[in-house]
């Protein structure tokens, strides 16, 4: 009997340090329960479950080097031009590549501060045209499970300035993203800032037409960064259905808007606000620009909380007119 039970100990003793697992300063283990994905375990003593859970990956946290490029051409076939970008690239720098290249595609995203990487978070669009259009699939360090993935155009997500990095912030680290440019191209020119610019002779614009006419309007209308702090479109364009739609344009019929998808409009947000009476208003060293009512800018001293109550202050107005929220763009961290 002795002899069992001094043999059951022994197995004990051989199970429990089987599941305990060292994990070295400076490390991460992954743990993973028949293969798949359960938890991180951090720098110390951690428990398992032998036979059931196993160490996956050993990642090294002191330091990662990646060899992370800058734009280049690493799939063409007949119907599209797939391009991989690093996602520190100006995001400008790359569009402006493209039309050198003959990729007629972004040209309507042009002069969109940020860089490539940024660019899907927001999903950033601009002129009838937004870069989930041409993501292929984007590779990103996941900071849950520190591992790298691959994420394909439908598991990002995307929606209007919105995407799955938006609605995980902090969780992923973007280092490539892969375009996918199709050869067939035809004019964006709906929206019509650009259809002024290209009414009556010139109707058949090239694409770096459109680009240099995009980098135009967009120097004219907005504030450059480095002399009015601005954060760019500060609301989302609202999209209402149709019923709501007919009534307003009933009540206001200069109302701009455009066609989304099935039974919806966009309004355009900065048209909402102006009739408010609020383009070129001030409220301390905060306000909204003189020439574009959809971006808020700091004239220097204003501080996050006076933005965040300006920001209110337009959204009760403009709520109390049209009957219609507007939400805000960028991510807000309080």
């Amino acid at each position: 009997m002795e002899y069992f039970f001094g043999l059951l100990a022994l197995i004990v003793i051989i199970f429990v340090m089987m599941g305990v697992t060292v994990v070295q300063q400076g490390f991460v283990f992954t743990i993973e329960r028949f293969g798949r994905y359960t938890y991180s375990a951090q720098p110390g003593l951690t428990v398992i479950i032998p036979f059931f859970d196993r160490v996956g990956r050993k990642v090294n946290m002191m330091e990662q080097v990646l060899d992370i490029p800058g734009q280049e051409i690493t799939r063409p076939d007949e119907s599209n031009t797939v391009v991989t970008v690093g996602a520190g690239v100006n995001w400008h720098d790359f569009v402006s590549w493209t039309i050198e290249q003959q990729l007629p595609g972004l040209e309507n995203l042009a002069l969109i501060p940020g860089t490539v990487g940024a660019a899907p978070i927001q999903n950033i669009g601009a002129y009838g045209a937004e870069v989930a259009d041409f993501i292929e699939s984007i590779e990103a360090f996941d900071t849950a499970t520190h591992a790298f993935v691959t994420l394909s155009n439908a598991e990002c997500q995307f929606a209007y300035r919105d995407s799955y990095f938006k609605q995980n912030p902090n969780r992923f680290i973007v280092t490539k993203v892969v375009f996918k440019i199709p050869k067939a191209w035809q004019a964006r020119l709906q929206y019509a800032d650009l259809a002024k610019q290209f009414s009556g002779s010139n109707s058949s614009p090239s694409a770096k037409q459109i680009f240099d006419a995009v980098c135009a309007i967009r120097s004219a209308k907005l504030p450059d960064p480095s002399v009015i702090g601005n954060a760019g479109s500060f609301f989302q364009n609202p999209i209402v259905g149709n019923d709501q739609y007919d009534l307003l344009i009933k009540q206001f019929p200069d109302l701009v808007s455009y066609p989304d998808g099935p039974e919806k409009r966009k309004l355009a947000a900065g048209w909402l606000i102006d009739q408010c009476g609020l383009k070129g208003h001030r409220v301390g060293q905060l306000g909204v620009y003189e020439k574009q009512a959809l971006v808020l800018v700091n004239h220097g001293g204003g501080t996050g909380l006076e933005l965040l109550a300006l920001a209110q202050d337009i959204q009760d107005k403009v709520l109390a007119r049209f009957d219609v929220h507007l939400s805000i763009e960028p991510v807000i961290f309080k």
